[in-house]
């Protein structure tokens, strides 16, 4: 068993100096590790949130040329609506894909792993240790 330093001889004051040192510390590095993981992930939201926009710009398009084709329609019986519709579809299957790919890149967002476990260590770490007893 590992004996740590004796302080037998030190008064009450200097050891509450060391342990507010010691928390102080803990602490402000538990915040620069929360800094860290929020940037990382506000990057990632960042990504998934440049998707989902362009999912709303395809699905503003898909009901633009929908409209087109309506239109078109009436005012053409067959051949101008069809096209119309085939390009509203594609415009529809370019939402989905980017949709999609939002909805994977959101997914993979996790919070802050590393702070909630790290913090969860602290309680342990402030339980004074009482050797074998």
């Amino acid at each position: 068993m590992t004996q740590g330093p004796d302080v037998s001889q030190r008064s009450f004051g200097e050891l509450l100096g060391e342990v507010t040192q010691d928390l102080s510390t803990l602490v402000r590095q538990e915040v620069e590790l929360a800094k860290a993981e929020m940037r990382e992930e506000a990057a990632k939201a960042g990504k998934a949130a440049g998707l989902f926009g362009g999912a709303g710009v395809a699905g503003f398009l898909v009901l633009l040329f929908l409209s087109f084709a309506l239109w078109w329609g009436l005012a053409n019986v067959m051949d101008q609506s069809w096209a119309a519709l085939i390009v509203a579809a594609l415009w529809a299957i370019v939402g989905g894909v980017l949709f999609t790919m939002a909805r994977g890149k959101a997914r993979e967002m996790r919070g802050m792993p590393r702070t909630a476990e790290t913090a969860k260590e602290i309680p342990q770490a402030l339980k004074p240790n009482r050797g074998g007893l």
